[in-house]
């Protein structure tokens, strides 16, 4: 197997080797950052090996990671320059387009863009994949399999990736998670029976339909009775404008990934 080369320590490398690690995944796994600290916990916490010297790593790289903030992805690749053997790259920064990224490294390199959740560290990720014009079969089936290791994958076309970012982040659920329970703590509960109540009422509720066969539409009419305690739940959340307010954050996600696209 060749080796994976993460080109930044943060987070969702983090999650992504957390992942991975659950998974049993045997194959080679090298993280270059450059701070030690980062590199001492990812030694410590994940067993992948390390190397802080930036071109040392890449020479390593079957598979090329680039695991850093959209604003730092274009520096990075200047500082890497052509690379000459044979590899395969995966950015995961949002917004930065494979037309901004194809030529930056040389020829002998084959882009794909990824979109994985830090929920992967569960082994519950969702990935979604785009790969450039002219990408190997062999080689889409290696990065997919590897993000198969931490989740569901999706292969989807460019033109719908942002809209996907946007939507598919934990932190929709993590915030609703936050602001039932709250709310259910004024009301009374306690702080473990808020967080139980409110986990039940988002998670547990679309497991039902992930794993069900109802759609939709039929288990919201189910779960509203005319006249019922969730049926007036739910007008009400509707008129205060619950509705609004989730389109607005997604419209501010598009936004700001069409800056992130300008910084390469």
């Amino acid at each position: 197997m060749r080796t994976t080369v993460f080109l930044g320590g943060g987070r969702i490398t983090a999650a992504l080797l957390a992942g991975l690690r659950r998974s049993k995944y045997r194959g080679p796994l090298l993280v270059h950052d450059h701070h030690l600290e980062n590199l001492r916990q990812i030694r410590r916490l994940y067993g992948a090996s390390t190397e802080r010297d930036l071109h040392r790593a890449v020479e390593k790289a079957g598979i090329l990671v680039i695991a850093v903030r959209p604003s730092s992805v274009s520096g990075l690749l200047c500082e890497i320059g052509q690379i000459g053997h044979p590899v395969i790259a995966v950015s995961l920064a949002a917004g930065i387009q494979l037309a901004s990224l194809r030529n930056a490294l040389g020829p002998r390199v084959r882009w794909a863009r990824a979109m994985p959740s830090p929920a992967c560290r569960s082994g519950h990720g969702l990935t979604a994949l785009v790969f450039d014009r002219g990408f190997p079969a062999a080689g889409k089936r290696e990065v997919k399999a590897l993000f198969a290791r931490v989740g569901p994958v999706l292969e989807i076309p460019e033109r719908k990736f942002d809209a996907f970012t946007v939507t598919y982040s934990c932190s929709h659920g993590y915030h609703a998670l936050a602001t039932l329970a709250n709310q259910a703590e004024k009301l009374g509960l306690d702080r473990r029976t808020a967080l139980t109540a409110a986990a039940h009422a988002l998670a547990d509720g679309i497991v039902a339909w992930r794993e069900g066969s109802i759609r939709l539409e039929a288990l919201l009419r189910e779960a509203a009775t005319p006249g019922g305690i969730a049926s007036a739940t739910q007008e009400a959340a509707r008129r205060a404008g619950y509705p609004r307010a989730v389109a607005a954050g997604l419209a501010a996600g598009m936004k700001q990934s069409r800056k992130n696209a300008k910084l390469a």
